[in-house]
This record gives C-alpha cells, structure tokens and sequence, in this order.
C-alpha cells in the first residue's frame, strides 16, 4: 500500500515538473518589462538623476534591496561610458551596469549584464516626454533574451509583476526626489 502511494505522488510530481516544462518551451525567447510615471518636474531636472549613475542608485530599487551592496563605480559619472560593477545577495546578485546612450534630457540607454543569480544581458531604456505643463512621462524598460530557465521562472513566478513591482517603487522614489523644492 506504501509503494503504491509512493508510486503515484512520484508520478504526479513527474507529471507536474513535465507540464511546467511543456509551459516554458511555449513562453517567447524574448522579455520585454515596462513602467511609466508622470513627475511634476521638467525633464532636464529629472534627467541628472538617470543619467549620472550615483544619484540613480539613491532611488534605484535594485541597489536598495541588499544594504551591504558592494558598488565599484568606472568611466564618468554620467552620460556615455559612465558604469558600475555591483555585487550584493540573493535578491542583487552580481553583475554591471553601464550607460549606452545619454540624449538629453530626453533618454538614457543602458546595458545590464548581470552574472548571478543567472547570467543575463540586458537593454535598458528610460525616455522623458512632456507631459502638459511643468510635468513629464518617465517610461523604464527592460528587455533581453529570455533562455530556457528564464522561461521556466516565468512559469513559476509572475517576473513582469516581480520585476514591474521594482520600477514601480524606483520610480515613485525618482518622482519624490525630482519633484522636492529647490
């Protein structure tokens, strides 16, 4: 009776781990994770805390999710060439971070290649647009490759909403702090 109950929760958890795998070999090779906000500030007062990689990470909700993040910043501060190597836990991981493309104050390029907890390369996009008046769009995105792995966490966990949570929080930080008195 013991090996045939055995036998029958083996077979179900092998018929599950199979259907979440026949699920991720129908997810898209590509991901693409997008938030947007209204700030009440002009572009050219948010632009500076995009583009210049120490004011980002006082409102980026990745840098602030490990409070011992090790962070060795290279190149300029901002614009072009401007970059960083971080190393944090479970929730940072390891990887860098360098800035593509500066057009100001309308839109900053970056490329995220992350080496833990899962190698990754990544695109990332914010763009400002006026938004009527003394206000602006600030859209965030993030796309790449997404391999078999990848696919399979997407199963399992819901990464746009995971992912899309963060944005969302970064961004309320970003618009705090652009919209503070002068």
């Amino acid at each position: 009776m013991l090996k045939t109950i055995l036998f029958v929760v083996l077979g179900l958890v092998v018929l599950a781990v199979a259907f979440v795998l026949l699920l991720a070999l129908r997810q898209p090779d590509t991901f693409r994770i997008q938030r947007s906000t209204v700030i009440g500030a002009p572009a050219d007062r948010i632009y500076p805390l995009i583009a210049d990689l120490r004011r980002m990470n006082s409102w980026n909700p990745f840098a602030k999710k490990d409070p011992q993040i090790q962070i060795r910043y290279r190149g300029p501060a901002g614009g072009p060439g401007a970059a960083y190597d971080f190393s944090g836990n479970k929730e940072v991981g390891k990887g860098s971070i360098e800035v593509t493309e500066a057009i100001a104050p309308t839109r900053v390029a970056m490329k995220l290649d992350t080496i833990a907890p899962m190698e990754g390369h990544h695109a990332i996009l914010f763009s400002l647009a006026p938004d009527g008046g003394n206000s602006t769009r600030v859209t965030w995105s993030m796309e790449g490759a997404s391999p078999f792995l990848g696919k399979v966490m997407g199963v399992v966990f819901n990464m746009d909403k995971m992912v899309g949570g963060a944005f969302d929080a970064g961004l309320a930080d970003l618009k705090t702090q652009a919209e503070k008195p002068l």
